[in-house]
């Protein structure tokens, strides 16, 4: 029997799996179930602690990683779940508006939460992305 799923754990660039995850699993070729990303910074191989803007664009940016890995791009995602440390409207607008410019007009559907997060970060996203559309 073929397997039902692939798991992606190491992705060129991408974070480290830093526990017992993965980044990514690919299931039934159909869909890539990316876990939780976090902001960290591949030129410090460090969590990054800025701006909410500049911890999103690197969310997204390890997030693309994954998907790339996958054989899928942002316009394959159909569903993010976005996690906020402290969900203010400060804080939503400037996710959203770094949010906006990876997904543009490819917007999938997406729930926002606050939560108390596990690190000394302030984002995270997880998302699922289609691979046969």
């Amino acid at each position: 029997m073929p397997a039902m799923k692939k798991q992606l754990r190491d992705v060129p660039g991408g974070p480290p799996a830093l526990g017992p995850y993965s980044l990514g699993v690919v299931a039934e070729g159909k869909f890539v179930f990316v876990s939780g990303m976090t902001p960290w910074d591949p030129s410090t191989g460090k969590i990054e602690r800025g701006s909410i803007a500049r911890q999103t664009e690197l969310v997204l940016e390890n997030i693309q990683k994954v998907l790339v890995a996958a054989g899928a791009g942002f316009e394959n995602v159909v569903s993010t779940r976005v996690y906020l440390s402290d969900l203010s409207k400060e804080n939503f607008q400037e996710m959203n508006a770094v949010y906006a410019r990876y997904f543009g007009e490819s917007a999938p559907a997406r729930a926002t939460i606050g939560a108390q997060l596990p690190g000394d970060f302030d984002v995270e996203i997880e998302c699922v992305a289609n691979l046969l559309g």
